[in-house]
């Protein structure tokens, strides 16, 4: 199994939702950098569970404990690495599981890759509790990015239907705006309604899904190793880790097929003797390389696979069809914390390739 991403800013995660513990390993933090854990801090809690009502009710605080690698307030440069224990696990809840497989989790698929010896317990590496970690370990990366002019934001564009506003300005103030309050959105107002959405299939015992909008500025041009490590290769391949992920689109994407090119076509022109662009159609990327625009991406969440509706299922030890009823506590919607995902999980890409881009002399 693959549970290392990058070259030069590697990061390992491991661990299971119900063992002991999950954590991370980080190699390549510069030393010497004044890491701040009270803003990775922060990140964490924007992650952890039971925060708005749309989340689990699992009382997981997100605590960290560095192991190494870090002293006095600075990283030493050796690997940085962190472990977050386990507090409130269930597992009696995932008793049926033991037999019966959970429509549209890894159950099966994980089941024949494992031969039978994963834990299943609450999802086990396929949970989105592994998620925590790659948190971590991005908000060390957003930490060595601002150090050098660069910002990673990211807010709910959409849940339910209900859409939040684009980013417009791309400011440090705008990107960063949707982490002031107790759900990641630009205007508090469709936060709400998502809420009442989400709330609405809870209690008729169902999920939704939604869509994050993902933006850094600052991103100087020429990071992406084309041709299999285009910036937005890597980006795919990053997003499409993290569980519940069923697309990603960038700039924007998708309408760009109804367009023609002159449409589409973001033209260069001149500012105070540097090469800009007149439109960002393409999110900030060219070729596969970063063209010195805000970079702007999309990843869409499906809704969220456990759901305490009765569903048909197969029992796999009788071999018989069965009905599952799911205990345990679930989010009735994944996207909110999710946003801090994909937002950490794309300062881990970006800080890699520019680790890389600064090795190639760029």
């Amino acid at each position: 199994m693959s549970a290392t991403w990058g070259t030069l800013f590697q990061v390992t995660v491991f661990g299971e939702s119900h063992a002991a513990g999950l954590g991370c390993v980080i190699s390549g933090m510069p030393p010497g950098f004044p890491l701040d854990l009270d803003l990775v801090r922060e990140a964490m809690q924007r992650r952890a569970p039971n925060r708005t009502s749309a989340s689990t009710k699992r009382q997981e605080k997100d605590h960290f404990e560095i192991l190494c690698g870090y002293l006095h307030g600075r990283t030493t440069g050796t690997p940085l690495a962190a472990i977050i224990r386990n507090r409130d696990q269930h597992s009696g809840d995932y008793k049926e599981l033991e037999t019966l497989l959970r429509p549209g989790h890894a159950d099966y698929t994980g089941l024949v890759k494992y031969r039978g010896a994963g834990d299943i317990r609450g999802g086990g590496h396929f949970s989105g509790r592994i998620t925590a970690p790659l948190v971590f370990a991005g908000a060390a990366a957003r930490q060595v990015l601002a150090a050098r002019g660069i910002t990673v934001g990211a807010h709910v564009q959409e849940i339910a239907g209900i859409q939040d506003a684009a980013f417009n300005t791309f400011s440090a103030a705008e990107l960063l705006l949707p982490e002031q309050g107790e759900f990641p959105v630009l205007e508090a107002e469709r936060g709400r309604e998502m809420l009442e959405a989400v709330e609405k299939a809870r209690l008729e015992l169902d999920s939704v899904g939604g869509m994050v909008e993902v933006a850094a500025a600052g991103v100087p041009a020429g990071l992406g190793e084309p041709f299999f490590d285009s910036l937005e290769s890597c980006f795919a391949h990053m997003m499409f880790s993290v569980p519940g992920v069923k697309a990603v689109s960038f700039g924007d994407g998708l309408e760009m097929i109804r367009w023609r090119g002159s449409e589409a076509n973001d033209s260069p022109r001149l500012e105070d003797g540097r090469i800009v662009f007149a439109s960002n159609h393409s999110g900030g990327m060219n070729g596969g390389i970063s063209n010195g625009m805000p970079i702007i991406f999309h990843v869409a969440f499906r809704p969220t696979a456990s759901i305490a509706r009765p569903q048909d299922t197969v029992d796999y030890v009788s071999g018989k069809e069965a009905v599952l009823r799911l205990r345990g506590r679930h989010d009735a919607c994944i996207v909110p914390r999710a946003c801090e995902v994909v937002k950490n999980a794309a300062a881990v890409v970006l800080l890699d390739l520019l680790m890389q881009a600064d090795s190639h002399g760029q």
